[in-house]
């Protein structure tokens, strides 16, 4: 089931959305609004909107977004790195999350803002010390995200939190697929209809299972919280005006436009 989060008529609410359509196009596609919130037991009201007279928000608003840096062995190679030993975890604030459709603004202080594809994981259940059989338990679903990074601040100041946590830098979308196996999909990133990035979740160095086995040994995961898988090869700049679009297999595509900090 697909799960979306949207606004209209100044009402948020969540919804499963039904139909088909091209990837990035929502016509025909319409929302059965949920009663209640979706990582519980839920009802499907039968009240329908189209997708279309609604404005998508992030799917998901979560308490926190824990990130993996090189989980790509040609990632990491192409920026002149070695797959670390450990995974390598990051945070990203509440405050750098944005949905499909919203803007990412270029930030004042960086001239080099690249993109960064990625499998993000939805927590269901609040959960700690996750044995690898239990992962699937505790994940609510996938969806699309870009851990969008200010690269020359990455390289100037060593801690992340400024390059990869700055407002705007984690577009999630467009929706949460709860029914997917996250084991071998196409993961893909377009900049103005120009493909940029092609991997497959296949190639990442550690899996969901052994990253959400890694993350809860040392903290508390939230319903909604959100768990960045690494990004395959590829990554490269985004300039004022640019379109960035995110395609996962058997989710959809995040979309989203660069434009100036005013």
């Amino acid at each position: 089931m697909r799960i979306a989060r949207f606004s209209i008529d100044g009402n948020v609410a969540f919804g499963a959305v039904e139909g088909e359509s091209a990837p990035g196009a929502e016509g025909g596609l319409v929302l059965d609004i949920i009663k209640g919130i979706p990582y519980t037991d839920f009802e499907l009201s039968g009240t329908k909107v189209p997708l279309d007279k609604v404005r998508l928000l992030p799917p998901v608003l979560p308490n926190k977004v824990v990130a993996i840096g090189r989980n790509y062995a040609e990632h990491a190679a192409e920026l002149g790195n070695e797959v670390p030993e450990v995974p390598v975890a990051f945070l990203k604030p509440t405050t750098s999350v944005i949905g499909s459709g919203d803007a990412i603004e270029y930030p004042s202080f960086s001239n080099e803002l690249h993109h960064e594809a990625e499998l993000a994981v939805v927590i269901g259940r609040m959960c700690r010390e996750v044995p690898r059989e239990r992962v699937r338990d505790v994940v609510f679903g996938y969806t699309c995200a870009n851990d969008v990074t200010a690269r020359d601040a990455q390289r100037r100041e060593k801690q992340w939190a400024r390059a990869k946590g700055f407002d705007t830098s984690c577009p999630l979308g467009p929706w949460v697929e709860t029914d997917l196996d996250p084991g071998d999909l196409a993961v893909q990133c377009t900049v103005n209809g120009e493909q940029r990035q092609l991997g497959r979740t296949s190639d990442m160095v550690r899996s969901v299972e052994d990253l959400v086995v890694h993350i809860t040994e040392a903290m508390t995961l939230l319903p909604g919280d959100v768990i960045l898988t690494g990004t395959p090869a590829g990554v490269g700049p985004l300039n004022v005006g640019d379109e960035v679009a995110v395609t996962i297999e058997g989710i959809g595509t995040l979309t989203n436009k660069v434009i100036k900090r005013g």
